[in-house]
């Protein structure tokens, strides 16, 4: 950026495409991760860990679902062994055998890094992230100079762009 004299819309322009090229690497992963979630209640590209828990013996219904973190809901219960969907719990040895399906390490932290909540260590990350793409939205509109042809045609576009959004909130 020259001097005072540049105009707005140059230095917007400037600081749009260096945030563009700096956020780009994030950009994919929140692509990718948000492609990746649509598909979070299939088993689309997730594969069967089976996890070994030692937890107290005598455990009920009630006292094994916070220990596993899971809902428990029991099928059935064939001496000390109580079976569940996910897996099994041995009353006698105390021993729990729990099958999850999980996606690969990375995707697994990809999507991680997309769901992250204010007890995740990532969170201002993607306060970061949310509030650049809002400047990209508004920053769009300084591009150009809206005596401009380009200008009224990209009108155009975010006007479909808002009409689309609003129709498929409402389907």
């Amino acid at each position: 950026m020259a001097n005072n004299n540049t105009p707005t819309s140059f230095k917007i322009r400037v600081i749009h495409r260096y945030l563009g090229f700096f956020l780009s690497g994030i950009m994919a992963v929140y692509a990718l991760s948000g492609i990746l979630m649509i598909f979070r209640e299939t088993n689309f590209l997730k594969k069967e860990v089976v996890i070994e828990h030692k937890l107290e013996p005598n455990l009920t219904e009630g006292e094994l679902s916070p220990k596993l973190r899971m809902g428990v809901k029991v099928e059935k219960k064939e001496g000390d062994v109580i079976y569940f969907k996910e897996g099994t719990y041995d009353q006698k040895t105390g021993i729990a055998v729990v099958k999850k399906k999980q996606l690969p390490f990375v995707l697994e932290k990809m999507e991680k890094l997309h769901k992250a909540t204010t007890k995740s260590p990532v969170y201002f990350l993607n306060i970061f992230f949310g509030l650049s793409l809002l400047f990209f939205v508004f920053s769009a509109f300084w591009m150009y100079m809206p005596s401009m042809p380009v200008f009224k045609k990209g009108m155009y576009f975010a006007i479909g762009g808002i009409i689309l959004t609003l129709a498929l909130l409402f389907i």
